[in-house]
């Protein structure tokens, strides 16, 4: 039997355990051209909450008794195409469950003398060459300017600081709890940090780091976060939307200061992306943010929750803001 998790109930507000199911089915059989997977790590990431409100935006919404979608890093029990043999380690989108079915096609073959697998689904994977391609493209940074990023200590955000200090810009992140603006600076070397929780006037503390102004802003959070960020940014600043989960859970639209006369006042730029934009430079992102980690210039730190079952209370956590770089849940050995 293949054990899953499904989605059970459409989350109002922050997701609840309730809201998912642990399920057993039949095990999956690999047909022509497809390869049977056990999956060894899965990945849980903030775009998946616009899936379980059956929202369609550039990924699919889940109907309710369906598995729940994400990134795993499996082992191949099974193949009936050539180019897989058993045992090999692939990463794709395999979902929350124990085994599955994927075509060979869609799965990415991970070397695991580059480095531990679970890499392939953060820095040598998504988040990777989301920090990656967001900041170097998307914003362009040049050496001396400040770097602002927020969600600071999460998966993203923790290389977007490390990348911008590699391309000889100061770093400046913004994060949730002393310990992770610790981390920042202790562990990736961010120039500064601020824990927001215990930051009564935003605009006045980025104002210290910043003296300068923002000249690029990486935003993974929204809301009144980036309010403040924006009344700061400097003369032809540039600002990536990656993300805003601040206001995924969110039941209504939430109002704030509106920012736009900032973009006339200082010629600055703001556009969002997706990384799948970058798809056919993957290749070249992947070896460059390998390069580095082997170099010792990209430091990262995985949070592992263990189990299957506990996915559910993975995500949760990951979406209150509790977790340090990555969020995993590790499924076997």
């Amino acid at each position: 039997m293949n054990r899953l998790i499904t989605l059970a109930a459409r989350p109002e507000g922050m997701p609840k355990e309730s809201d998912f199911r642990l399920e057993e089915r039949p095990m999956p059989l690999p047909g022509g051209g497809e390869v049977l997977v056990q999956t060894l790590y899965l990945s849980v990431d903030p775009y998946m909450r616009g899936r379980l409100s059956g929202v369609t935006t550039y990924v699919p919404g889940l109907d309710l008794g369906e598995v729940i979608g994400g990134g795993v890093v499996g082992r191949v029990l099974e193949s009936s195409d050539p180019r897989w043999s058993a045992g090999d380690i692939v990463e794709g989108m395999l979902g929350w469950q124990e085994y599955a079915v994927a075509p060979a096609r869609s799965l990415r073959k991970i070397d695991p003398a580059a480095g531990p697998i679970s890499s392939a689904l953060y820095v040598l994977g998504m988040p990777g060459l989301t920090a990656y391609f967001g900041l170097l493209e998307i914003c362009r940074p040049q050496p001396g300017e400040t770097v602002v990023v927020s969600g600071a200590a999460g998966a993203v955000g923790s290389l977007v600081g490390q990348i911008a200090r590699i391309k000889r810009c100061r770093a400046i992140g913004i994060a949730g709890s002393n310990e992770k603006v610790r981390f920042l600076i202790e562990e990736l070397g961010f120039d500064g940090a601020f824990n927001y929780r215990e930051t009564p006037d935003y605009a006045a503390k980025l104002k210290q780091l910043c003296p300068n102004g923002v000249d690029v802003y990486f935003d993974n959070v929204g809301g009144a976060i980036t309010d403040a960020v924006m009344r700061h940014i400097a003369s032809h600043a540039r600002v990536a939307v990656c993300g805003q989960i601040s206001q995924y859970n969110s039941v209504g639209p939430e109002t704030g200061p509106r920012w736009l006369s900032q973009l006339v006042v200082r010629q600055a730029k703001v556009e969002g992306f997706l990384v799948t934009q970058f798809a056919d430079r993957y290749e070249a992102g992947l070896h460059q943010l390998s390069t580095w980690l082997k170099e010792g210039r990209l430091q990262y730190r995985e949070d592992v929750a263990d189990g299957l079952e506990n996915a559910p209370q993975a995500f949760i956590r990951m979406l209150e803001g509790k977790n340090i770089g990555k969020q995993l849940v590790k499924v076997a050995d």
